[in-house]
């Protein structure tokens, strides 16, 4: 009777471990994915007032100096494949003057790798550790703010803040208006699509991924407020772009709002720079 009595029980075990690893292996399947084909080829740089010339000369002469000692490729490397040790500065709240004893940066996070708040309230990311290694080259005190993205540019503009730092495009029309660094990092844009969206499977070039795009109807593809994606999805003849008749062109504040709503169901696909596009489809999909 014993022996029946734990026979029972051990089958229960197994039974009820079978079904916990079945809802472990379900919860486990991913929920979205970046299709790896590069819609873009864009220039990354930090943008500047446009008469503010010698920060720009400055800047660019920190660039070459830590691209050529080689502290520049150890940051790369810290955010894009995982190594060292990676380190968050403070973001200020409230208005901070803008004297020459402050460096201030304005970016928008999140914008994985580039910049991106911790769960320690402090910001993380490529962009912000060069501006850090650049206030403590020139004895300055690092000044961090997260804003709108768009509001990056009339805050450099007005004087507000000295350099905006988040990821940002070069273009024709941008170099008009602002000073921009060299050249730091070379983009692109991707799609990302839920898990088990099978319509790009056999697209390996970006003109077969916009003849599925093309043969859309009544779809709705998110992207990041004022960023390229949005650009390119709804249409832009400056920058080259002849956008998507077909389809309805939705902005959200970040490429992550924009993804968690492709998750429930209410957008089509997202199109977002190819690195934060890749953290961000890390960060989602189940561990």
């Amino acid at each position: 009777m014993k022996k029946i009595l734990v026979s029972v029980l051990l089958i229960a075990v197994l039974v009820v471990g079978a079904f916990a690893l079945v809802a472990c292996n379900k919860n486990a399947d991913p929920l979205v994915k970046v299709i790896d084909v590069k819609l873009t080829e864009e220039e990354y740089a930090f943008v500047m007032d446009k008469e503010n010339t010698a920060l720009q000369s400055s800047m660019n002469d920190f660039l070459a100096q830590i691209k050529a000692d080689g502290t520049f490729q150890t940051l790369v490397d810290k955010y894009f494949k995982g190594t060292g040790e990676k380190v968050g500065y403070e973001v200020t709240t409230t208005d901070v003057t803008n004297t020459d004893a402050n460096f201030i940066v304005v970016t928008n996070c999140p914008f994985e790798p580039f910049e991106y708040l911790g769960s320690d309230g402090k910001i993380y990311g490529l962009d912000i550790e060069i501006a850090a290694a650049y206030a403590q080259a020139k004895n300055l005190t690092l000044v961090v703010k997260n804003i709108g993205f768009d509001d990056i540019f009339t805050q450099v503009d007005v004087g507000y803040a000295d350099i905006g730092m988040a990821g940002i495009t070069v273009s024709a029309d941008r170099e008009a208006v602002y000073n921009f660094s060299s050249t730091y990092y070379n983009a692109s844009q991707k799609i990302i699509v839920k898990a088990d969206n099978t319509d790009f499977d056999n697209c390996t070039t970006v003109e077969e991924v916009e003849a599925v795009l093309a043969q859309l109807s009544g779809k709705k593809i998110g992207y990041q407020l004022g960023t390229t994606g949005g650009m390119y999805v709804d249409g832009n003849e400056d920058w080259g772009y002849p956008g998507f008749a077909n389809i309805e062109g939705k902005s959200y504040a970040t490429a992550l709002d924009a993804v968690n709503d492709l998750i429930n169901g209410n957008i089509y696909a997202v199109v977002v720079d190819e690195a934060p596009a890749n953290a961000i489809v890390t960060a989602v999909n189940p561990k």
